[in-house]
């Protein structure tokens, strides 16, 4: 098997050029070409081919347009960043805080708690790992007063464990996620969870946090939002307690089955609004929107009349 041979600057802009892609400056989009790489730009010129074989373009294809579309994407993924932010540090104190007061600092430890005892086991190992390479003060203090005799910095003396509110400072939004996800159903302090985050499910807050687990991941390595396929799916809640998305709407029904992020930024905008809702991250989306008429947000799996949902007015 012969690899492809690499390509220069010059010879990249040459290929697109010959594909039928227009590009009115070369210098410019050699200097695109230096900072952003061809295969990181080809997610954002794809549906601009005519021939996914041959890879011919549009006739009205522009470099240019995908610069566009990459800093677009770009502020949205910042966006989406501060959003996470809000509904992680939430969710961690609502964890820290329900469970610790209903079950000690230490609830975590307590298997009696959690559906399945593997899962769990396997959650702590992930805190423990989390918590073992963590430099956070808090962490590290702990770790000099009560030192391991053990080789290994994830096994703990027996009768010095970090609580709740020191190890799951440290712990990921991944992390977190599971926990929840595997606490029993019928404790009332899961339901509370729910219900601060304006869900009356706990099985519809999992998915949520979910996938907004796996659109985190991508975020976090910068990497392409715009038309991206999800792989994780939300469930829809039947009754949302805070404004949401009309369940009757055909579009709704469709976007459901479509793997675009458009139901999961929603999502992500309802958790936002229930914890604070003075919060700017729908208007910061919004003026976004606004602000790039000429980028078809369809390709997020946003709809003809989205605005005139009810979370999204």
């Amino acid at each position: 098997m012969t690899n492809k041979i690499s390509r220069t600057i010059a010879e990249q802009i040459a290929l697109l050029q010959s594909r039928g892609m227009l590009i009115k400056d070369e210098q410019k989009a050699a200097f695109y070409l230096e900072h952003i790489s061809y295969y990181r730009l080809k997610g954002y010129w794809w549906d601009m081919q005519t021939d996914f074989i041959n890879h011919t373009f549009d006739q009205n294809a522009r470099f240019e347009d995908v610069i566009e579309r990459y800093n677009f994407d770009r502020q949205l993924r910042l966006i989406l960043f501060d959003a996470i932010e809000f509904i992680e540090i939430a969710l961690r104190t609502k964890l820290i805080y329900h469970l610790s007061q209903a079950y000690g600092g230490l609830w975590y430890l307590n298997e009696t708690l959690f559906e399945n005892i593997d899962l769990h086991t396997k959650h702590i190992e992930e805190l423990k790992t989390e918590f073992a390479r963590s430099c956070e003060v808090f962490a590290t203090d702990f770790k000099r007063k009560y030192p391991t005799e053990n080789a290994d910095p994830k096994i703990w003396q027996s009768n010095e464990k970090p609580d709740a509110w020191i190890i799951f400072e440290v712990a990921t939004f991944g992390t977190l996620s599971k926990i929840y996800k595997n606490l029993k159903h019928q404790l009332p302090q899961k339901s509370l969870i729910a219900n601060e985050f304006g869900l009356n499910s706990t099985n519809n807050l999992s998915s949520w946090l979910e996938t907004i687990t796996y659109l985190r991941n991508i975020v976090a390595h910068h990497s392409r939002v715009w038309s991206r396929s999800m792989v994780r799916r939300v469930t829809l809640p039947r009754n949302a307690r805070n404004l949401w998305l009309n369940p009757t709407t055909v579009s709704i029904q469709e976007s459901i089955h479509q793997p675009k992020p458009f139901i999961a930024i929603t999502t992500m905008v309802y958790l936002c609004n229930a914890i604070n809702p003075y919060n700017e991250i729908k208007n910061k989306l919004l003026a976004l929107f606004n602000n790039n008429p000429n980028i078809p947000i369809s390709k997020l799996g946003f709809f003809n009349g989205w605005q005139n949902e009810p979370l999204w007015k």
